[in-house]
């Protein structure tokens, strides 16, 4: 990480540690580097900060000055603005958002022209400038300088991407959305409507000072509350600028993104659609998930936090399955729920011990539990259970009728282990 630059951009209090003087200064650099040899365009998008204004205000006249078009697709996703730099052959695209952060905090997230995060050496160059180790660039004049060009268009088209990813409608399915008062506040809405579901929106009220208050994908209880309460079939809940999200079944269990990538991956795989058979990680996802991915002969690759990382990754391999933009995996995830007919809470995988560590001596018996959760047991081997023995297996991510081996529980560090 730089100075400035840290594994999502630019980030720091709006006027504090990021002002619109070092806003300006980014423009300024990058209509340049973008502009040595032809004239640059630069697509720009924000979520709904107070202070997003302002600094979209500050890149577009550091851009313009140095000669660059910049093209606003306005309050928007940072996945839409990775689209849209990759469909439209933008050289360069630019979010203002400090995703799930307080609304005071603001960020500027630059992406090349594949949509990934730039490269570093690019982020040291813009560093140098702010500092003045860099002489002054020079200014643009008369017909060089740059235009500013109002691209909602460039929105709708993603949105119109959205609604094309499912493979079939979602009629009369009751889907809630909490839209944390951000970005999905312009696009979550549409998508499910017009893919035919009854759509229940929660926060989608922003007025620039309650992006992620209480809502969103950080405080994911108001809306498993919201699903139960209005008998929702699912729910999803983004964070500030919607390129992550959270699923909630019809009971208000947490489906996160350790399970969201295993449902996905193995979807793909069964379809002969996961290139490369590998989906990319972080190396905060659960031993469970890397168990569950080797008993479907899946690979799987790890990175550091940071989806920077992971996007390098899932580039640099020009393969697999990467679970970063929110909106994708919300219609993703509901439109394989559709096709299988089954609901979210069968995919639950819920916290694991690694096999490593866990014996059958640690196993815990409760014959009168009732309650069941579908899990995958790291554990693998024989299990005494109430005197009887009984074989502990992987074999299938999920133990439904036509596997009458056992069905297991976890909860907090201990698994329960039951007859079925």
């Amino acid at each position: 990480m730089g100075k400035y630059f840290g594994t999502d951009g630019f980030r720091g209090e709006a006027n504090i540690q990021l002002t619109v003087d070092h806003a300006f200064k980014v423009g300024r650099y990058v209509g340049w580097y973008y502009g040595r040899e032809h004239k640059a365009k630069i697509v720009i998008g924000k979520d709904t900060r107070r202070s997003s204004y302002m600094f979209e205000y500050a890149l577009v006249a550091g851009l313009t000055a140095s000669g660059a078009d910049a093209y606003l697709l306005h309050v928007t996703t940072t996945p839409s603005v990775s689209y849209a730099v990759r469909t439209e052959n933008f050289d360069c695209g630019i979010m203002i958002s400090a995703s799930h952060n307080p609304f005071y905090d603001n960020g500027i997230k630059l992406l090349n022209g594949n949509g990934q995060k730039i490269e570093a050496e690019v982020e040291a160059r813009i560093e140098a400038y702010l500092d003045g180790k860099i002489e002054d660039l020079p200014y643009a004049t008369r017909e060089d300088i740059g235009r500013t060009v109002d691209y909602a268009s460039g929105r709708n088209r993603y949105i119109g991407y959205l609604i094309s990813i499912p493979c079939r409608d979602f009629k009369n399915i009751k889907v809630g959305l909490d839209c944390s008062n951000g970005s999905s506040s312009a696009i979550a809405k549409s998508v499910f409507d017009a893919l035919r579901a009854k759509t229940y929106v929660i926060n989608n009220d922003p007025d620039g000072t309650n992006i992620n208050r209480g809502c969103g994908s950080t405080h994911i209880e108001v809306l498993q509350k919201y699903v139960v309460e209005n008998g929702l079939d699912v729910g999803f809940a983004y964070d500030g600028d919607a390129d992550r999200c959270i699923a909630v079944d019809h009971k208000g269990n947490i489906i996160d993104g350790d399970k969201i990538l295993y449902v996905c991956g193995k979807f793909l795989k069964s379809q002969g659609k996961l290139n490369g058979n590998t989906v990319v990680t972080t190396v905060m996802s659960n031993m469970g998930l890397y168990k569950a991915f080797e008993s479907e002969d899946i690979n799987y690759e790890q990175t550091a936090v940071g989806d920077k990382y992971v996007a390098f990754s899932w580039f640099g391999l020009t393969t697999g399955l990467w679970a970063c933009a929110a909106s994708i995996v919300a219609c993703g995830l509901l439109g394989y729920w559709l096709m299988h007919s089954k609901t979210l809470e069968k995919y639950s995988l819920h916290k694991s011990i690694d096999s490593t560590a866990a014996s059958a001596e640690q196993l815990s018996v409760r014959p009168g539990d009732e309650g069941v959760a579908i899990t995958r047991l790291a554990l693998i081997g024989n299990a005494d259970i109430g005197g009887r023995t009984v074989e502990v297996k992987s074999a299938d991510g999920f133990l439904d009728e036509g596997t009458p081996v056992v069905v297991v529980r976890v909860e907090d560090a201990q698994i329960t282990v039951k007859k079925k």
